[in-house]
């Protein structure tokens, strides 16, 4: 007899929406409350994970839970260099896959970028979120802007939320 399957209610349903985050003081950011929600469940707590997209000038975010995942992923790599004969440096990958930054944030959402990410993800004064399932890419609005059009909706979207943000500002 195996295991009670998880209720549909707790089960990890992947990163999905938009947001904007503004610095803060102390160059603190807000994880938005959409993303802060499932990092939470995926993390028992309030962990976020942020590395540098590797082939994006972007970060990406998760919770704890994908470090299985990424396990696996290695497991899987090495095991496909195998089976085609190739040379696979272990090493090298598990560094690529498990350098993420371990970033605590309070209950709020808010917490402070590292620094090397900021320059990595070319990161100004505003972030923008993006979901795509098992994680989500962190954007500096204007390296969004230089992609081309197969990321044309992002662009959109995190146009419209910097334009709500600064008509808003514009008000006050």
């Amino acid at each position: 007899m195996g295991a009670d399957p998880v209720p549909e209610a707790q089960k990890f349903t992947g990163f999905s929406g938009q947001a904007l985050s503004l610095a803060g003081d102390k160059g603190r950011y807000v994880l938005p409350s959409a993303f802060r929600n499932l990092v939470k469940e995926s993390s028992d707590g309030r962990i976020l994970c942020i590395d540098k997209h590797p082939k994006l000038d972007c970060l990406v975010g998760f919770g704890l839970s994908r470090h299985d995942e990424l396990e696996a992923q290695l497991d899987r790599e090495e095991d496909m260099a195998w089976k085609r004969g190739l040379d696979f440096d272990r090493d090298t990958r598990a560094a690529q896959l498990f350098g993420y930054m371990r970033v605590p944030f309070d209950d709020s959402g808010r917490f402070i970028m590292p620094s090397h990410l900021v320059r990595l993800g070319k990161i100004e004064d505003q972030l923008y979120f993006h979901g795509l399932g098992r994680f989500f890419t962190i954007w500096s609005p204007a390296e969004l802007a230089r992609m081309n059009d197969d990321w044309a909706s992002a662009k959109g979207a995190c146009a419209d939320l910097v334009a709500e943000h600064e008509a808003k500002a514009a008000r006050k």
